[in-house]
C-alpha cells in the first residue's frame, strides 16, 4: 500500500512537494504524458461521469493533451442513462481502448483492485481520485488525492477547476453539478462544506432545465417489475427491511429499490439482493446518522465476495458458482442470516412488507 499523508481536510497525496495546490501537482504529474485516459468503476454513476468529464476539461484547457472518457459496463439506471443523452457524452467502452505505453491513466470514484472494474489489472495507473472509504491497493501509484470527508468526488473535481482558474462550460457544470446532487441527496445528507461549496459554485453555470430532465427520466417496464418483486419479497426484521429480486433486470436496479424502500417510515436500514448474471449484487441505505453502512455491508459479504460505500450507502457483490434456484436460496439465506448477526437481530421473526393474503386477493381480483 502506497504511503498516504493525510490533512486535515481528508485529502492523502504521495510524493507531495510543499507549496503546490494538489492541483498543481495533478498536472504537473501528466506533463511527460501524451495521452489521459480516465477510467471508474463498473456500471458508472453521475458523480464517476462528471468527474472523468471535469478532469478531462481540465487536462485539455491547462495541458492541451488529448484525452478519453471511458464506460467501464453497462449504464443501465434510467437517470444515468439520461444524464449520458442529454449531455452527449462521448464515452469509449473500456474494452476497446487501446492502450499506449505513454498514457497516463487516471482512476476517479473507485480505488484499483477492488473488484469494481474490468479492465486489466496490468495497465499502470498514474492517479486515483475518490471519496470511498473502500481501502483499494494503491502501490505505485504516483498520485493519489482520497478525501473519504467528502460526499462527492465531483466536489473534488471543481476545487481543482477552480483552483486552476479554468472557465467552467455549461456542459461541464451541469454534469458535475448532478454528480455532487446524487451523491447528497437524502437525509441525513452525507455532505462536507467542500460539497456545498462546490454546489454554489456550479449551479449558476449549469442547465437547470437539463438536470430536471435528467431527474425525470422515463422509466422502463422491468423498473416497475422489479419494484414489485421487492415488495412482495420484502421482509422487515425491526428496523432492518430485506428484499430480494431474481433476476435484477440491471444490476443497478438493487439500488434503486433500496432508494425506494428507505423512505419507508418504520426502518433505518433497507438492503436488497438480487441476481444478475453470475452475481449476486447487493445494496444497502440507511436513514440515520453514524449507520456505518460500507463497514456492516464488508462485514456481512466477508470473504464471499467484495463490498464498500459511505456512512449512509454501500454496495456489494458476490461470485456465484452456480446459479441453480437452490443455490441462491442457500447464498440469500447464508446473508439474511449474517445481517441478522451483524446488527443483533437473531432474535426477531421477520414480518412482510405485503402481507401474503393481501398478495392473493390482489391475485384474484
Amino acid at each position: 500500500m502506497a504511503r498516504r499523508s493525510a490533512d486535515p481536510d481528508g485529502c492523502s497525496t504521495s510524493k507531495s512537494t510543499p507549496g503546490l495546490r494538489r492541483s498543481d501537482r495533478f498536472l504537473i504529474g501528466l506533463q511527460d504524458f501524451e495521452r489521459v485516459v480516465f477510467v471508474s468503476h463498473v456500471q458508472p454513476d453521475p458523480d464517476s461521469l462528471g468527474s472523468m468529464l471535469g478532469l478531462a476539461h481540465l487536462v485539455e484547457t491547462r495541458l492541451g493533451k488529448p484525452t478519453v472518457v471511458t464506460r467501464d459496463g453497462l449504464i443501465s439506471r434510467a437517470e444515468n442513462r439520461a444524464m449520458v443523452d442529454v449531455l452527449h457524452l462521448d464515452l469509449v467502452p473500456v474494452e476497446e481502448v487501446v492502450w499506449r505505453e505513454n498514457d497516463a491513466v487516471v482512476m476517479v470514484d473507485s480505488q484499483p483492485r477492488t473488484g469494481r472494474h474490468t479492465f486489466p489489472d496490468a495497465v499502470p495507473l498514474f492517479a486515483v481520485l475518490d471519496h470511498h472509504d473502500t481501502p483499494g491497493d494503491l502501490e505505485g501509484v504516483a498520485f493519489t488525492d482520497i478525501r473519504s470527508s467528502h460526499g462527492a468526488t465531483c466536489s473534488l473535481v471543481t476545487k481543482y477547476l477552480m483552483e486552476q482558474g479554468v472557465v467552467i462550460p455549461e456542459k461541464v457544470a451541469t454534469a458535475l453539478l448532478y454528480g455532487i446532487e446524487t451523491e447528497v441527496t437524502g437525509y441525513p445528507r452525507e455532505a462536507c462544506p467542500a460539497d456545498d461549496a462546490a454546489l454554489l459554485s456550479l449551479y449558476p453555470l449549469a442547465d437547470k432545465d437539463l438536470i430536471a430532465q435528467i431527474r425525470n427520466a422515463r422509466l422502463p417496464h422491468s423498473y416497475f417489475e422489479c419494484m414489485l418483486q421487492a415488495m412482495q419479497s420484502t421482509f422487515i426484521y425491526d428496523r432492518l427491511l430485506m428484499s430480494w429480486v431474481n433476476p435484477l433486470p440491471q444490476p443497478e436496479q438493487a439500488a434503486e429499490v433500496v432508494d425506494f424502500m428507505i423512505r419507508f417510515e418504520k426502518v433505518d436500514y433497507a438492503v436488497c439482493g438480487g441476481v444478475y448474471e453470475d452475481t449476486l449484487v447487493l445494496s444497502v441505505r440507511s436513514a440515520i446518522e453514524n449507520a456505518r453502512a460500507g463497514e456492516l455491508l464488508r462485514q456481512v459479504v466477508g470473504k464471499l465476495g467484495r463490498a464498500g460505500g459511505h456512512d449512509r450507502r454501500a454496495g456489494g457483490a458476490i461470485p456465484l458458482s452456480s446459479t441453480a434456484p437452490s443455490a441462491i436460496e442457500d447464498i440469500q439465506s447464508e446473508l439474511r442470516r449474517r445481517f441478522l448477526k451483524v446488527m443483533k437481530l437473531e432474535d426477531i421473526r421477520g414480518q412482510r412488507l405485503v402481507p401474503l393474503r393481501d398478495m392473493l386477493e390482489n391475485l384474484q381480483s
